[in-house]
């Protein structure tokens, strides 16, 4: 970080603090020469489970194919259709397209960017076969709601917390309360490895031997291919490194959140909050926010980047464009206005750097730039 910059995410802070375990368990793996899968997965599949709050847990090579795997041991495919929020990143509906189904979208709601459960209900159909809510930005979506609607109509739920373990929803962990739950621990995710990885829970035996089995090319035994699956399978290396990460996950979450609050005093003191002026991240109450990302809300959002930028200061768009208006799925039909909320959240939101080792005095920075827009 330069002497007057703030980026958006320090991944060399972080490094900096825990260097000598991550290269220990690097040396190790080196050492055993044992590369793919193996006791480092099965080590790190172990903790997560317990962690996760899950029976077990399935290390898959990324969090886009641990959406992908799970849909798979669902038996989803061309036909189906899969219930999806339209802001979120575009593997939530983009492994549902891959399979061949029907991405069906949710609109959100306005304070959270999660599923709406009022809106649930009516966009099941004969054809529905999961729905698949999104933790997004690291807070739970309200999942009770969602969790009765699909029982009701026999539908399993999929919980897409790529972007939220740790989190948690009236005391489960995300992830542990659908019939199986997503995570990714791409670089920048609160528990992020050393390139692309990811995992799949769930609470049953037979899904999770499935999962397994899917992700080394349908193999039963060796070479004797049960079904069609693919290669998702975890390195060793990623999981050493996410080993050590997640001994210090806990403590880096309360950082993010004590970052959170330094913003609300912050933004709140100087008077920059309001509809129309910094509408600040909402916590809904039912859980812990683990602040994957500090997303905020300005109607002249181009304009506060810009001017965050020409200052140093990292910001980030999450997400410019929702799913049911990106160009692969125009021919589904939905056009400008079917999602108002989501719309106009892909017109309003910004990220602020909120990452564990930020600091107080590149807050204040943070804050000092917004309030200079604000006041021009």
């Amino acid at each position: 970080m330069s002497a007057r910059g703030v980026p958006l995410i320090d991944l060399k802070a972080q490094h900096a603090t825990i260097r000598d375990e991550v290269e220990a368990a690097v040396r190790r793996v080196a050492e055993s020469q044992q590369f793919i899968l193996g006791p480092e997965v099965e080590a790190l599949e172990a903790e997560l489970a317990d962690y996760c709050g899950s029976r077990f847990a399935i290390g898959v090579s990324s969090g886009t194919d641990a959406l992908q795997v799970a849909l798979m041991a669902l038996g989803i495919g061309p036909g189906d259709e899969v219930v999806v929020p339209p802001f979120s990143f575009f593997a939530t509906a983009g492994v549902v397209s891959r399979l061949g189904a029907r991405p069906v979208f949710v609109d959100i709601q306005p304070d959270s960017f999660n599923l709406d459960p009022a809106a649930l209900a009516a966009a099941l159909g004969e054809r529905t076969r999961a729905i698949l809510p999104v933790h997004l930005f690291g807070q739970a979506a309200d999942m009770a709601p969602i969790l009765k609607i699909a029982g009701d109509a026999g539908v399993p739920v999929v919980e897409d917390a790529a972007q939220a373990i740790g989190a948690d929803y009236r005391g489960r962990p995300a992830g542990s309360l659908g019939l199986l739950g997503c995570f990714s621990f791409f670089p920048t995710k609160n528990l992020g490895a050393w390139g692309d990885g990811g995992l799949v829970t769930t609470d049953d035996q037979q899904l999770a031997d499935r999962l397994r089995r899917l992700r080394v090319h349908g193999f039963g035994a060796t070479y004797d291919s049960i079904e069609v699956g693919g290669n998702f399978r975890l390195d060793a290396l990623q999981a050493a490194v996410l080993r050590v990460k997640l001994r210090h996950l806990e403590s880096w979450h309360e950082a993010r959140r004590q970052n959170a609050a330094r913003y609300r005093e912050l933004f709140t003191a100087a008077g920059l909050t309001g509809e129309n002026r910094l509408v600040l991240p909402s916590e809904a109450g039912h859980g812990r926010h683990i602040y994957h990302q500090y997303v905020v809300r300005c109607e002249q959002r181009d304009a506060l980047r810009a001017h965050l930028a020409e200052r140093g200061i990292g910001c980030a768009v999450y997400y410019p464009v929702p799913l049911h208006l990106q160009a692969c799925f125009a021919g589904l039909g939905y056009g400008e206005g079917d999602f108002p909320v989501a719309e106009r959240a892909a017109r309003e939101v910004l990220a602020l750097p909120v990452y564990p080792e930020l600091g107080s005095e590149a807050q204040h920075r943070v804050a000092a730039a917004v309030a200079d827009f604000l006041a021009g």
